[in-house]
């Protein structure tokens, strides 16, 4: 069977599948170049009567090879002719057969022909946008933009400690899988029973040691030994699963989170902070001057857009910020710069909060606020279930303009989704922000020069 399928890849054995009786495409490239050679006669008596009836300048006696006999000239042209006829239908042809197979990786789901060739051709031109978060809002984020650009950076955080991924940090001594693994599988192109595989949690109460791990997790984690660096695992991941973008971790150092709270408190660790529930002061990360990953500053550096957010505000957005060198690329970098505001506050961190208290706080502790606009939504007059201890995060319309939160430019679009009003849509959240991006360009307005609009009460 191996034998037989090597052999079905050779050109020989493909020529031999065109070729064979009934496959329905011999007729219709024969009437082609019936056609073909109807229209080439037509011209040629339209040229024949052009040539004896109007003077033509003495360039012609060599463009039309009357310094050679007939019989030679004809030969020329029909193999120019057949030359390029089997060029052009072989250029064609491979350009429909990669388009269906990319579609046939992706979902397998009927697409029309031109939106499978745009994407084909065009994707990998789309602009350069990293995307900064870490937990559910980042990959929801990823899955919606991949469908306008594979240049996608996604820059995650390191800093979990809960669940498969904080045992697998603790055992092993490796950066958290987890986030990782949502992003790989948010930019994946693979079958989606791999991607389904790549999410699949083991069961609680099993008894066999797998409990709650996610297989993804444990894949990247023997990646890792496999390839010999947590970044080559990621790659050779990403390599094994189609993956359009690049997923860069912000820092490869062991961080902990330590969140001073407004009683004075110390909070250690992710999962203790968002468990707490108390008003979070001040986050810093321990140690507080880890590297950042080289290739993740290239990325923020070469950007023309970089979106923040959304995610947990404290333990997703902000551990990115907080790593000295990537703050400073981003700071620095000329890309247009958009923050995601959350659709609904996360107890336990941002209870109350409204658009501008978000951004309050990445300001306070990034010193400024470097964004070029923020996103929100503003779908919120459905209610949240009271179970999820949690409501809709409102842009505050205030008097009060001395609040640099006030005063950035605020793009307000239905970004909800309606099934799960505690998480964005991907496409209607993409379809906002390449909006935003696409109007300020048109507009002429560059990142760095553009001006800041109070908000309309």
């Amino acid at each position: 069977m191996q034998a037989s399928d090597g052999a079905s890849g050779r050109p020989e054995w493909q020529l031999r599948k065109w070729l064979a009786p009934g496959i329905g495409i011999k007729r219709w490239f024969v009437l082609l170049l019936f056609g073909m050679g109807l229209l080439g006669l037509g011209v040629s008596f339209l040229a024949r009567e052009l040539y004896l009836t109007v003077t033509l300048p003495g360039a012609f006696y060599y463009i039309t090879l009357q310094f050679v006999p007939y019989a030679v000239r004809g030969a020329i042209l029909i193999s120019l002719a057949v030359l390029c006829i089997g060029f052009g239908i072989g250029k064609f042809t491979s350009g429909l057969v990669i388009a269906a197979r990319s579609s046939d990786r992706r979902n397998g789901a009927d697409e029309p022909l031109v939106d499978l060739l745009h994407r084909q051709r065009f994707a990998g031109r789309g602009i350069r946008i990293v995307c900064m978060g870490g937990g559910t809002g980042l990959s929801v984020l990823l899955r919606g933009l991949k469908a306008y650009t594979d240049n996608l950076s996604a820059v995650v955080s390191v800093a979990d400690d809960g669940g498969s991924s904080g045992r697998l940090r603790r055992d092993l001594g490796i950066i958290p899988p987890g986030d990782l693994r949502n992003c790989i599988a948010a930019l994946a192109d693979a079958e989606p029973l791999m991607t389904r595989l790549f999410q699949y949690r083991f069961p609680e109460g099993s008894g066999n040691g797998l409990e709650g791990h996610s297989f993804g997790n444990l894949f990247i984690v023997a990646m890792s030994e496999v390839a010999g660096s947590m970044e080559e695992a990621i790659h050779e991941t990403g390599r094994v699963l189609a993956v359009r973008g690049k997923i860069l971790p912000s820092t490869l150092e062991n961080i902990r989170l330590a969140a001073l709270t407004s009683d004075g408190d110390t909070i250690r660790g992710e999962s203790s902070i968002t468990e707490a529930g108390e008003r979070i002061a001040q986050l810093n990360l321990e140690p507080q001057h880890p590297p950042a990953y080289p290739e993740t500053l290239n990325a923020i550096r070469n950007a023309d857009l970089i979106v923040v957010g959304p995610g947990s505000l404290f333990t997703s957005v902000l551990p990115n910020l907080l790593v000295p060198d990537l703050r400073i690329a981003f700071q620095e970098s000329a890309a247009m710069k958009l923050y995601i505001s959350n659709v609904a506050t996360q107890h336990g961190e941002t209870d109350h909060f409204s658009v501008q208290d978000h951004v309050r706080v990445i300001g306070d502790h990034i010193g400024g606020l470097p964004f070029d606009a923020v996103v929100a939504n503003n779908n919120s007059k459905a209610r949240l279930p009271r179970g999820w201890n949690s409501e809709p995060v409102r842009v505050e319309h205030t008097r009060d303009r001395s609040d640099a939160a006030h005063t950035l430019r605020i793009i307000e679009a239905d970004t909800v989704d309606t099934g799960n009003r505690y998480r964005h849509d991907s496409a209607k959240l993409a379809d906002a922000i390449m909006t935003a991006y696409h109007e300020g360009r048109e507009a002429g307005v560059t990142p760095r020069r553009q001006q800041r609009v109070a908000i309309p009460e």
